[in-house]
């Protein structure tokens, strides 16, 4: 490929990185600011609302991605690029400067609360977008390799949240993240963003959407995806199989590695943080794979073994005792 079929990846991905970073801390910080927002003395409660909150980014991203989606189709892949990285800015300095229950009340959660919709409109659009862009700013032929920077993208926003944490967690004391450390994250997030906006506001457009400019009319509505609903419900069903893989491990190994297999926190997140190298590095050479091979014998591979494989992991991890036997395991 040539240098500025690497531009475009690097700008159709650098905004998924930090969209996922945002996302990302989100949920590893919720334990340090759940009592920032809800009345004190029930520490359960405050955690749950904080989950709660986080819940509603997922069901704005399904409504981000069709929204969104919309403005790709008609505007073009840069206009909704750049709207994603905005929302997602906007949301990362709306949780950064959030006002405490101590002093709004309840106004604090309704900011964290409109920030967590407008993080899953945009994370929703990202998602679509930075893929249907990754797809078209390379060779036909080189399309897995460069779509699979899609998900590298997104598993180093978190390695980048996983490391900020630990450096975080071993630089502030456990009432100073309480107080203001959990704010760091999100303002990281909110300057990663701005970077990104000004990225894409230079990047070139699609040249399939150039090239097919002419359907413009046709394109985004739910006639022209009834008219490939075969293929659409085969994306659906991909995406969800992948989408609870993706999170079993990343999201909920590193609760299960604390609270089940009997690791301290800190380590728990250094297995995590490793697993999710070995992950990211493993994408392009099965997106490349893909593009020698096809798509399908891989995914048919990858479902086996992810059904296969998740049991003897779960079981492994329970019984090893520190990060590298517990990160070979996770990584494998």
């Amino acid at each position: 490929m040539g240098i500025h079929h690497w531009k475009k990846i690097w700008v159709g991905s650098a905004g998924n990185m930090v969209e996922w970073f945002d996302w990302f801390v989100y949920a590893s910080f919720a334990t340090y600011f759940a009592g920032a927002f809800f009345p004190s003395g029930n520490p359960t409660a405050q955690l749950m609302n904080t989950a709660g909150i986080f819940a509603v980014g997922f069901f704005m991203r399904p409504v981000g991605g069709w929204l969104l989606g919309r403005v790709g189709d008609r505007r073009g892949r840069k206009a909704a690029l750049t709207l994603t990285v905005t929302l997602m800015s906007a949301s990362a300095v709306l949780i950064a400067v959030a006002p405490t229950y101590a002093v709004a009340g309840y106004g604090g959660a309704l900011v964290l609360l409109v920030a967590r919709l407008l993080q899953g409109l945009s994370v929703g659009g990202e998602y679509a977008a930075s893929a249907t862009y990754l797809t078209e700013a390379t060779d036909p032929k080189r399309r897995g390799f460069a779509s699979s920077f899609q998900y590298v993208s997104m598993t180093v926003g978190q390695i980048i949240g996983l490391g900020l944490q630990i450096i975080l967690q071993r630089t502030l004391s456990d009432a100073a993240l309480h107080s203001y450390g959990w704010r760091i994250p999100f303002v990281v997030g909110a300057l990663g963003a701005a970077v990104v906006f000004y990225l894409r506001r230079t990047m070139p457009e699609s040249e399939v959407y150039d090239e097919d400019a002419s359907a413009a009319e046709e394109r985004g509505t739910l006639r022209a995806l009834w008219r490939y609903r075969r293929e659409a419900f085969l994306v659906i069903a991909l995406t969800m199989g992948g989408t609870v893989a993706y999170y079993t491990y990343t999201t909920y190994l590193t609760k299960y590695l604390s609270n089940s297999a009997g690791l301290s926190k800190d380590t728990a997140t250094l297995v995590s943080f490793t697993a999710l190298i070995v992950f990211a590095g493993l994408q392009p050479l099965a997106g490349a794979l893909s593009d020698r091979i096809g798509r399908r014998p891989l995914l048919i591979t990858f479902a086996v073994g992810y059904t296969v494989l998740t049991v003897p992991i779960m079981t492994g991890t329970r019984g090893a005792s520190g990060v590298g036997e517990s990160s070979v395991t996770t990584a494998s």
